[in-house]
């Protein structure tokens, strides 16, 4: 039996995605109206998503507050912290939840056939039959409430996600990046804070939380994806026959709505808080930014990726040199924002001064203007070009599962169009457009049109201010106490008995038949077997080479590598060294090169976060639920991977190794001749793709 023989689903469309490897299928539950994506390939890290359109309509959290709250036990699993526990017997590649300014998403990643069955089953469990229903305290834990110790004490407000945004309010990038957003979107779900406004927090009450789920949290509005190796047949009808079944079609109206574009360019000025000693000048972010397009667009969405690269990022970048020729600020970026359903391109400079601001303006405006002129640097458009389209082949996200990366650039054009989620997955002949259009000066027509005649934008400042934390808290503090000083000697106990409930909640034990619910790996669910190698000897030159297939997507690379024991104050100490990935290491395996990272020509260290700064990440950066997960979390919708082009990397005791990579297929190369310190006879073998 196939897909096409279940009766609970119809097959909308199908799609070969022949630059990922895969196969696409469209389906739509029959009963529910859920979505549901298929990407059927031979990875054997299995992907899981579930995900929500959740557009707010206030700055209150709801979203961000609802993520966190239905990972607090659920239906089948009564536990209060389900995740905790699950990540005891699991062997998951990624677990976690994240919610962006329109929706929010659920994925889950194993290489385990039972684990990935057990994790869907949690999540799905999860969002379909929380515990929040039961009573408030998941709301008032997760969430906001108050808290008063004694009659006496003073009165504050805590919370989990309250907390985690007044820390993320007091980040002068994630100021900008939500500033930029809600000024160029007044009139839709971008115009206020998805992740909560710490002022506004306390506001949402606890049926209105409810009511957030009821709404969006039903199938009708789900979006279900299911990437990798195994049978998508015994897992739609696990869906179906489960959970989906259970659902009647009930359609949500949870469109995001198109902005109207202005008919001229806002500025808007947000202070950020400094230290009392620290100084006011050179610490002022200025912003340049502009709406480009819709994300349906797929020739759109990466040309503004290359500009992004040509104008901002290259060696020489035209507006980056203009600015800081100009003194405008300290250090120039660029980011395009291409993860909301308008995108966003950005040219921001820090550590600049307010009284900058028109002159910010005029030399991005000059110099936009010089380019459409006399031409774009086409060198620099070609770079931009092969970069990302290696990126895109390559596909390495570090430990972060691929199939986890596919799917959330699906959500970019199948949360905004039904009927169009696989075009940023076939990006391979928007690249070849591209490429022909280097000469044609279409490029230089998107600056024209984009970014020098369309009113569609916002000129951002964020500027310091000294003591601003202390006296926002200040001013909570005198309000709350005055709250407190309005309320009855009834009301006033009454807080104190709800602080000391929910405390004794937070406290209090899971019960031991409540955790056995929970599923966990046995020693015969995880195979002995270990995966094959397969090497193969051959001879170039008189060198003895071994030779390894990888399927690289089109790339070639070659990784030199030589033993280093005859060179002095290496092997000194009696140690026989080589060059892997940036270090100098020994026979022993240990470091010795003194702990210095180095960058080879061409390639960047491996980074441990997928992504930088909220700065040079260019994307609007999600809330990360990161209580049960201990990986390091990403920043950014799509995580910025640019410094993981490294190249596979092998040590070989005592002897120099070659790996190209030809064809799509990788050759590894070992001298076996065991000579030290001598350039091998044969480097690059075979011709290149």
């Amino acid at each position: 039996m196939s897909i096409y023989d279940l009766n609970a689903y119809e097959v909308l469309q199908t799609e070969d995605l022949s630059d990922l490897k895969s196969k696409g299928t469209l389906l739509k539950h029959k009963k529910s109206g859920a979505r549901v994506l298929l990407m059927e390939n031979d990875d054997e890290n299995k992907v899981f998503t579930i995900g929500f359109r959740t557009p707010p309509s206030d700055s209150t959290g709801v979203p961000h507050i609802m993520e966190h709250s239905v990972l607090c036990g659920s239906n089948e699993f009564p536990v209060k912290d389900p995740f905790v526990e699950l990540v005891k017997g699991s062997l998951n590649t990624f677990l976690n939840a994240m919610t962006y300014p329109d929706k929010t998403v659920y994925p889950v990643a194993s290489c385990n056939d039972k684990d990935f069955q057990n994790l869907m089953h949690v999540y799905m469990d999860a969002v379909f039959y929380p515990n929040i229903y039961q009573n408030d305290k998941t709301f008032r834990q997760e969430g906001w409430s108050y808290k008063l110790d004694n009659p006496d004490g003073e009165l504050t407000i805590s919370g989990v996600v309250y907390n985690e945004m007044k820390g993320a309010f007091s980040s002068p990038e994630g100021v900008l990046d939500r500033v930029v957003l809600n000024s160029l979107f007044p009139d839709n779900a971008y115009s206020v804070e998805s992740g909560g406004d710490p002022e506004v927090i306390p506001e949402l009450t606890y049926e209105q939380f409810l009511d957030f789920h009821r709404k969006y949290y039903h199938p009708s509005n789900s979006y279900i994806y299911l990437y990798g190796d195994m049978n998508m047949e015994e897992k739609l009808r696990w869906l179906d026959e489960k959970y989906l079944s259970d659902f009647e079609n009930e359609p949500v109206d949870s469109e995001i709505h198109l902005q109207k574009p202005f008919t001229e360019m806002k500025e808007v000025v947000q202070e950020y808080s400094i230290a009392s000693e620290e100084s006011e000048e050179d610490n002022t972010y200025l912003s340049y930014n502009k709406v480009i397009g819709t994300t349906l667009d797929e020739k759109l969405y990466l040309a503004f990726e290359i500009l992004d690269y040509a104008l901002l990022s290259a060696p020489g970048a035209p507006l980056k040199k203009a600015l800081l020729d100009a003194g405008v600020g300290k250090d120039i970026s660029g980011s395009y924002d291409n993860g909301v359903y308008q995108p966003i391109f950005s040219v921001i400079s820090k550590n600049a001064n307010v009284e900058q601001k028109e002159e910010f303006v005029r030399v991005i405006e000059d110099t936009l203007k010089d380019i459409v002129k006399n031409g774009i640097n086409k060198k620099a458009l070609r770079a931009g070009i092969n970069y990302h389209e290696f990126r895109f082949r390559e596909a390495d996200f570090g430990n972060y599962p691929r199939g986890l990366m596919y799917g959330l650039q699906l959500f970019d054009s199948w949360l905004y169009d039904e009927t169009k989620p696989f075009i940023h997955m076939q990006a391979i002949p928007t690249f070849e457009f591209l490429k022909e259009q280097v000469e044609t000066g279409y490029f230089e027509e998107l600056i024209q049109k984009y970014l020098l005649d369309n009113t569609h934008g916002s000129i951002v400042i964020i500027k310091p201010e000294r003591g601003r934390t202390a006296r926002m808290d200040k001013e909570l503090a005198d309000k709350l106490q005055a709250y407190k000083d309005s309320l009855s000697k009834e009301e006033i106990d009454a807080l104190v008995k709800a602080t000391k409930e929910l405390e004794e909640y937070q406290e209090e034990e899971s019960a031991p038949e409540d955790l056995a619910k929970i599923p966990v790996l046995g020693r015969e669910d995880i195979s002995r077997e270990i995966a094959p190698i397969y090497n193969k000897e051959l001879e170039t030159s008189g060198v003895k080479l071994v030779h390894h297939e990888v399927e690289t997507n089109g790339i070639g690379y070659t990784a030199l590598l030589f033993d280093l024991s005859g060179i002095p104050g290496i092997s000194s100490a009696g140690k026989r060294g080589e060059r892997i990935g940036g270090r100098i290491v020994g026979t022993d395996g240990n470091d010795i090169s003194g702990g210095g990272r180095y960058r080879e020509s061409g390639f960047r260290c491996r980074r441990e976060k997928l992504c930088g700064s909220p700065a040079d990440s260019g994307r609007r950066h999600p809330q990360i639920n990161n209580s049960f997960d201990d990986r390091p979390c990403f920043c950014g919708k799509k995580p910025d991977t640019s410094r993981n082009i490294v190249p596979p990397r092998q040590q070989i005791d005592g002897n120099f190794l070659i790996q190209t990579i030809r064809g799509g297929k990788s050759v590894v190369h070992q001298n076996l001749c065991g000579a030290k310190g001598k350039a091998p006879a044969a480097g690059l073998i075979g011709n290149f793709k």
